[in-house]
């Protein structure tokens, strides 16, 4: 489990310009950078509570990194005159729910198309990258937060959008195209988020300490 800080896959990106310029303006009052762009490649996230995913990126041209961009500062290709531009809220509903986080590939889903729904009830096609979880994993300090909690917890799967974007979304979100699992994504799920905290060890059944037993028992 990383703190603060760890490391993603070395993903090709697009930096928008006004980010690296810090939104300043030039004497005209435009902003510096608009309409430019900047390639380079990710190389760490950071999680700080309540805010949005930060990304470290390695930028070819000059041999430096730039850190704490948000999502929506990146696209995978340029944009075209059709694509809808979404922004920071649209494509990384929730802030960060811990410093503690863990980025996995989740095998089974490795390249699959995903089907996006955004917070307008748009859908957007994409492909999956990896993810992105949370945890409170310091047992010597209080857990002030919504981590673990079922109802509230969420995972960042990050997807790169048809769209040119990317996107950071919790399962519920995102649907998953396995060709050799399935072929119709047209129903909608009635699945309801897990609220149950669910233990071996139920206070109102027995548990193991109450019992003796070994495997000569048949009892």
């Amino acid at each position: 489990m990383s703190y603060l800080i760890a490391n993603i896959p070395p993903i090709e990106v697009l930096i928008d310009k006004r980010f690296l310029y810090d939104w300043q303006t030039d004497d005209t009052g435009k902003v510096m950078g608009e309409g430019e762009w900047e390639r380079g490649h990710w190389v760490t996230v950071k999680s700080i509570p309540n805010r949005a995913l930060l990304f470290e990126t390695y930028i070819d041209r000059f041999g430096a990194v730039y850190d704490k961009l948000p999502i929506h500062a990146f696209r995978w290709r340029t944009l075209e005159a059709k694509d809808k531009v979404f922004p920071l809220d649209f494509l990384q509903l929730w802030d960060n729910l811990s410093y503690n986080i863990s980025v996995i590939e989740k095998r089974v889903l490795r390249g699959c198309k995903t089907i996006c729904t955004m917070k307008d009830r748009s859908e957007v096609e994409g492909e999956y990258l990896f993810t992105i979880d949370t945890t409170h994993s310091e047992p010597n300090e209080v857990d002030t937060g919504w981590s673990e909690t079922p109802n509230e917890h969420k995972s960042f799967n990050i997807c790169k959008l048809d769209n040119g974007q990317f996107c950071a979304q919790p399962n519920n979100r995102l649907r998953w195209f396995q060709p050799s699992r399935g072929t119709d994504l047209k129903a909608a799920p009635y699945f309801r988020y897990s609220t149950e905290i669910w233990r071996c060890e139920d206070h109102e059944k027995w548990r193991p300490s109450e019992t003796k037993w070994d495997y000569n028992e048949r009892d």
